[in-house]
């Protein structure tokens, strides 16, 4: 199965700070970094690193050429993302001393996707491939439309979530990696533990990925429920740790593995993802979180 990723490009400007600024007050950053990032760019690199065959779709500016750089080295067929006569989409990141982060988020070029172009990319695939989707795009309702009608699994990371997500027709999205605000959301539960079911009543058919932060991770499908705790490792900036558990999940259940084991994988991956600094830079291998040997948190 191909994977289709018709996701974000964006250039994240990190800065450091003691802590996330407070309405009304300045404070001076204790460092700035600029990396890759952007939800789409983020899962595909972790896709790619997790063994998939990964082909992104999406759109830069003229100033987005590195983004394309990053992706080609971590292996990710990058020969359908496009030029728009607009400036790169771009995330003003603050992380703090305790490695929280938040996040600004200015679209660019990741909402200038015609149709026309959507079409284009669709062309190429169809019934036994996997589409996946964040919304940091625009357009994402007629993709999922026009997927469905070609027979192509569509996956769903539902963030950020806003009214553009209320206009797509999720009853069409076939697994949901969702974390429990965006879960809460959509289903209108707050307590983590009813989100899951009601997800489940709600879309019968779908498969249900909940990150719950330090409490781990639910999944659900039919009758189905499993679970997995987090690692414990010292957490240095968490800004890609929910890509890079999208991509590692999904690259190990679609090459084979047990729900369990993609669990497994997808959590070990994102625990060393959040152990270093940056985004896409922060996505181990495969090779390295087979090779890890984490304890879990207690």
């Amino acid at each position: 199965m191909r994977v289709l990723n018709f996701g974000s490009l964006n250039i994240d400007y990190v800065y450091s700070l003691d802590h996330i600024v407070a309405p009304g007050e300045t404070i001076t950053s204790r460092g700035l970094e600029v990396f890759p990032g952007g939800k789409g760019l983020n899962q595909s690199v972790a896709l790619a690193r997790a063994g998939a065959e990964v082909c992104h779709a999406g759109m830069v500016g003229e100033d987005g050429g590195m983004l394309l750089d990053v992706c080609r080295e971590a292996g990710v067929d990058v020969s359908r993302v496009r030029t728009a006569g607009t400036r790169t989409g771009n995330a003003i990141i603050q992380v703090s001393a305790k490695g929280q982060n938040s996040i600004v988020l200015y679209p660019g070029a990741n909402r200038a996707i015609t149709r026309e172009y959507a079409d284009g990319v669709l062309a190429d695939f169809g019934a036994g491939d996997l589409l996946l989707l964040q919304n940091e795009v625009n357009l994402v309702d007629y993709l999922i439309d026009r997927a469905h009608e070609r027979g192509m699994t569509i996956a769903l990371n539902p963030s950020p979530f806003d009214e553009r997500m209320l206009a797509c027709d999720l009853r069409k999205v076939d697994i949901f990696l969702l974390n429990e605000v965006e879960g809460a959301q959509i289903s209108g539960r707050e307590d983590p533990l009813e989100i899951l079911p009601e997800m489940l009543s709600r879309f019968p058919g779908s498969r249900i990925v909940l990150t719950l932060g330090k409490s781990g991770v639910l999944y659900g499908e039919g009758e189905t429920r499993l679970s997995h705790g987090v690692y414990d490792v010292p957490v240095v900036d968490t800004t890609a740790a929910g890509d890079t558990f999208t991509g590692f999940f999904l690259a190990a259940a679609l090459g084979g593995e047990t729900v369990a084991e993609a669990l497994r994988l997808a959590s070990a991956a994102s625990s060393l993802a959040v152990s270093k600094k940056g985004a896409s830079s922060s996505i181990p291998t495969i090779e390295e979180v087979r090779a890890a040997r984490l304890p879990l948190s207690k």
